[in-house]
This record gives structure tokens, sequence and C-alpha cells, in this order.
């Protein structure tokens, strides 16, 4: 068993090492440039397009464009945000933070470009429901059925045994246990009662859940961040200013010659930032799919926010308390590490509360978007009659969950979620001049629309 969990973690940091990494993040740069650094240049007006009043009604679609980005930040803001940045920083040092914002700044345009694909190319499924994402860009625009395929049987694997159920249930069986003393079995029944009480009412359900825990519980952490940084406000320019030199300088908790620690931060920031904001793997798009909305530009629009908030913002507040705390630099890792972090800057006791309850939302709404892009896949796959068997093979393991502690399963589930990436990525390139085309056609339209109405005023 150890020789086969050996060469599942070779096959592991093979798949995750330089080549894919700079694929990812290749693409993004690729993009920022031939779409004229659009992620930062319409940035404000993609904010407006997210909390605008204008939300869909009366444009084809099954959730608003808000609706739709909370179901894709449910999946996306998750354990990651809390541990992924930890073992970021563990590794590669302080300025890990900064690779992270380099990976989140490309990765923006490589999310604007996927959900403008799955919108543009989406369809209507027999139960009269929006349907998109990779497979169907990949089929009906590239023109590959095998590679749409492959995407799919990845993504249900990336749902039924990776980041959709066991990290999380763990993750929440854990914090229940250590911080609430709840037993792990009361857990599991409560956790399976509750993730079927909202998916089995399918993405109407889950938007709406979405839109009003996934605000809350970003506000929340934010907000919890906050306070460590205010207490600690006298060392945030020394904190900030460490992040971007130990970028360049090698500095990292590991320490090493700088050429390696340098190397050891780029990995692990950009590593982790790909975890965290999944830019480029494909899932996004899924959730992008079903918004209410007759542009694909104004989706990409707003979907590229989501990974603004998820690592620009969320992650560089995790990031700033590790730092500012000075934790980075002990002998703690993970999740214990970030619990440390507000244990030190606010209370010990409060800390580790604040921490425990980020964890239990972060997992629960990552459980209920990716059980939506499983399902989706599922359903491209084997058609809309697999629905409620996915469905119910899912809780069936979201209630297992919380009593496994499987390293196999995981790594294999990270070495599917790698491969998802490889057909969208290339789905990405091969539609490169669509997503180039789209994007000029919609700002032309638009500014000659904004002379005409002022040249009539």
């Amino acid at each position: 068993m150890s020789s086969i969990q050996s060469a599942l973690q070779a096959i592991d940091n093979f798949i995750w090492g330089p080549p894919l990494l700079m694929l990812l993040v290749g693409t993004g740069i690729y993009l920022t440039f031939r779409l004229g650094l659009l992620q930062i240049v319409r940035l404000p007006q993609a904010l407006r397009l997210v909390f605008g009043r204008d939300q869909g009604h009366g444009k084809e679609g099954d959730v608003s464009s808000f609706g739709a980005l909370c179901t894709a930040l449910s999946a996306t803001i998750g354990t990651g945000n809390i541990v992924g940045v930890a073992t970021a920083i563990k590794l590669g040092g302080p300025g890990a933070l900064f690779w992270m914002w380099m990976a989140a700044l490309f990765g923006m345009a490589t999310k604007y470009a996927e959900c403008l694909l799955a919108v543009k190319y989406r369809v209507t499924d027999a139960n009269g429901q929006m349907a998109g994402g990779p497979m169907y860009y990949l089929e009906r625009g590239l023109g590959s059925k095998p590679l749409a395929k492959l995407f799919a049987l990845f993504g249900i694997g990336v749902a039924f045994f990776g980041i959709g159920t066991f990290p999380q249930v763990n993750a929440i069986s854990d914090a229940m246990s250590l911080s609430f003393s709840v037993p792990r079995e009361a857990t599991a029944v409560v956790l399976t009662l509750l993730v079927a009480m909202v998916t089995l009412g399918g993405i109407h359900s889950i938007s709406s859940v979405s839109s009003k825990v996934v605000p809350f519980m970003a506000l929340f952490y934010i907000v919890s961040c906050l306070g460590v940084l205010i207490a600690n406000a006298a060392a945030l320019p020394q904190a900030a200013a460490l992040v971007v030199t130990s970028a360049f300088s090698g500095q990292a908790a590991t320490g090493g010659f700088v050429g390696a620690g340098i190397m050891l931060a780029i990995q692990s920031g950009v590593a982790r930032g790909v975890f965290s904001n999944e830019s480029g793997l494909g899932s996004a798009p899924i959730a992008a799919a079903a918004a209410k909305t007759d542009s694909c530009v104004e989706q990409g629009l707003v979907s590229m926010t989501g990974t603004f908030f998820d690592t620009i913002i969320i992650c560089t507040m995790t990031g700033l308390t590790l730092v500012v705390t000075g934790v980075w630099s002990g002998d703690l890792s993970g999740a214990a590490m970030t619990s440390a972090a507000f244990a030190q800057g606010l209370n010990p006791h409060v800390g580790q509360y604040l921490v425990s309850i980020g964890l239990l939302f972060f997992a629960f709404t990552t459980i209920l978007g990716w059980n939506y892009y499983g399902e989706r896949c599922a359903e491209y796959l084997f058609g809309v009659k697999a629905i409620k068997p996915y469905r119910l093979i899912f809780l069936v393991l979201v209630a297992c969950g919380a009593f496994l502690h499987l390293d196999m399963i995981w790594l294999l589930a990270d070495i599917v979620n790698g491969l998802m990436a490889i057909p969208n990525l290339i789905g990405l390139i091969g539609l490169r001049h669509v997503v180039l085309a789209e994007t000029r056609a919609f700002f032309a339209s638009a500014s000659q629309e904004q002379e005409t109405q002022t040249q009539t005023a």
C-alpha cells in the first residue's frame, strides 16, 4: 500500500509540477495582454455588474448573474483560503503571498475567457435548464467530443472523491469535534440532511442558499481578519514590505540559498493560488452557464471577479494575518497556524472559534458548489436520467466522509483535479480567437452606443 501511495504522490507531484503551473499562468498571461489588461481596466465595470440592479430579469437562464457568481464562489472559497494560504507561506515564506497575487491577476483573464465561452456555447437540457461549461465549448466550439467527455469524467471524480466531499466533510467534522465537542456521528447526520435539503432542489436551491451564505461568510471572515490586522496595525507596513521583498530575495521559512528560496516561493504561491481560485481548471464556467444573461462578455466580467474576491481579498487577509502576527516562522502549519494567528492577534479562545466557524462555512458551501459541478458533468455523459442517482451517491459519500481518512483517495482526487485543467486549457487556447472577437465586438458596440447617446443628448 505504501508503494502505491508513493507512486500516486509521484504522479501528483508531476501533474501539479512546473509544466501545468506554467501552462495555467502562461494562458492567463497571454489572454491578459491580448485582451488589453481587461481584468484591470474593466474591473470597475465588472463590479458594477455584480452589485447592479439588473440581474438578468427577463433574460434566458436559470439564476441571476450574482447567483451564478455566488454558486461558483461557494465552491472556490473553501478550506484552501484558510489552510492553503498557511501551507503556501509555510513552504515558500511570505513571498508566496505575492506570487498568489500574480497567479490571481493573470487568472482573472483566464476566468473571464472560460466563463465567456461557457455562456456562448451553453444549451438547454431536457429538463429546460441551462447546461454549459468546458464539456460544451470543447464539443460545440472546438469540435472535440473525446476531450469533452474526458473533462466531464474528471469532474465527476473530483466531485465524488475530492474537493466536493471527503476533505470538506473531514474539515467540518474535525472543527465540530475539536472546538465544540460534537461527536462525528452527529455531524455526519446533520451535515448530510443539510446538504440533501439544499442540493435536491438543484441549481435554484443551491444558488439561493449560496447568494445568502457566501456574502455573509466572506464578510464574517474578512471582519475577523481585520480585527487581527487592526490589533497589529503598527507591524502591518513591515509585514507588507516583507511579502514583497521576500518574493524576490528568497527568504523562505525553510531557508536555503536565494535561488531555491525564490523558486519555492513562486511554486508554492502559484500552486496554492490556482488551488484556491480554480482559474483555468474549468469548474466555475459550469456555474456561469446557468446565469440569466444575453451577453457572454458581461457574464465573463462578472465571473472574473470571483478570482478577485477569492484570492486578492480573502487569501490576502489570511496571508497578512499570518505574517503580521509572526506565526508563519513557527512550527505550526495549516489550520493550526491560522488558529494561532487569530489566538495571538485577538484572544486565545475567540481565535480558535473564529477559524473553526470560518472552516465550517467555507467547507459546507464548497460541498454545495461541487455537487452542482459534478451533476452537470454526469448529465453531459449520461443524460438527465443520471441526475437523481448522482445526487443520491453524492449524499452517501458525504455521510461516509466524516469517518474516512483515506490519503490515497485524496491523492487520486488531487490528480484528477489537475487533469481537469488539461482539456479545459486546450479548449481556451483553441478558442482564443472566439474570446477576442466576442470581447472586441461587445466593447465596440458599447462604445458606439455611448457615442450615439452623447450626440443625442
